[in-house]
């Protein structure tokens, strides 16, 4: 968040809490569309990540590639808290948390991202035909994709739906997945705005073969599926809320975090988990590969993504603006996971 908005927080001699900004984060969010509508985004290149250092690339273990702002002239355009990429990187899925998709190409320059086309948004549909963003599940806060199906987590009304792609990247026919039996009660006992922020598929090949595995803002784990299902605990640390996760094809986890503060702004952090780790019963911690610093232009960053180019790995981030273009911004960052 940037300087004008923690101005506005603290304007009128009052301090709105974290749980007040949600909840009128909540308040205002847009309707989804109707139906899959192109729409246009404009892109503002991000050359380098520091602003006090610009010709540094090296942040812990990641390399900077590139970034973009993200805007568009539509209300509903924004409040991104998941992010997909196709396996070698072409396409982008961003899940907004008003129960809506944007499915683009993504455009390179030289190497470098240089903006998005074919834009379009679409509304989450349920089996019924009902948006569902006019039911229980209204708040969607995070998203895994393999080919033509997505699940996608749901807050609030603690819960996960299992969702078809169509031939446009919309999510159709949208069903809650049997959690099983164990975790139910574990699982409606999440805190009301701290549902699963993180959602991910294990690799096939990997020591959870393949199992949905989500994370809540407080670091409560979930294996939803598979052999071995269970719970687990990721060690939390200096105020950092989960985010995101994706998995690497090393079997290793990434683990997105964020951290907001009134004299700080948004800070966010990554952490590499070993293959190992993630199992029923677990308390999980990892390395921080990498950390922002003051100067890193990023903003609320929720969403991850992880995918391949010939021999490198891309770790993609992207930002929820709480549909506030004024104040905050989406950002798309592009980072190489150094070996």
């Amino acid at each position: 968040m940037r300087l004008l908005t923690r101005r506005n927080l603290l304007a009128g001699g009052g301090v709105l809490t974290a749980a007040a900004v949600a909840g009128a984060a909540l308040a205002q969010r847009p309707q989804a569309f109707h139906g899959v509508t192109p729409i246009r985004v404009a892109a503002q290149p991000i050359s380098h990540l520091s602003n006090t250092d610009p010709d540094r690339t090296r942040f812990g273990s990641l390399v900077f590639r590139s970034g973009l702002v993200l805007r568009s002239d539509v209300s509903a355009f924004g409040g991104f808290s998941a992010l997909w990429r196709s396996p070698k990187g072409e396409e982008i899925a961003a899940l907004a948390d008003n129960a809506q998709i944007l499915n683009a190409r993504v455009d390179m320059s030289d190497g470098r991202l240089s903006g998005l086309s074919r834009a379009a948004m679409a509304p989450l549909l349920l089996s019924d035909g009902t948006p569902a963003r006019r039911s229980p599940y209204y708040d969607t806060e995070s998203l895994a994709i393999s080919g033509g199906v997505a699940f996608v987590g749901v807050e609030r009304n603690h819960a996960v739906l299992r969702f078809q792609r169509d031939r446009e990247g919309g999510l159709v026919q949208g069903v809650p997945i049997a959690v099983p039996g164990n975790l139910k009660e574990d699982l409606k006992d999440l805190p009301n705005n701290g549902g699963l922020e993180a959602l991910a598929l294990a690799p096939p090949r990997s020591s959870l073969a393949g199992a949905l595995v989500g994370i809540s803002e407080g670091g409560r784990g979930f294996i939803l599926t598979g052999a071995r299902p269970g719970s687990f605990e990721l060690v939390r640390r200096d105020g950092y809320d989960v985010t995101d996760l994706a998995f690497l094809d090393s079997d290793d986890a990434l683990v997105l975090e964020r951290r907001f503060s009134l004299l700080g702004g948004f800070e966010c952090r990554l952490r590499r988990i070993a293959p190992s780790a993630v199992r029923p019963g677990a308390s999980v911690d990892g390395e921080v590969i990498y950390q922002s610093e003051t100067s890193h232009r990023i903003d609320n960053m929720e969403g991850l993504a992880v995918h391949r180019e010939e021999r490198e790995t891309v770790v993609s981030m992207i930002s929820d603006n709480n549909f506030n273009a004024n104040l905050q911004r989406t950002l798309l960052l592009e980072f190489i996971l150094a070996a």
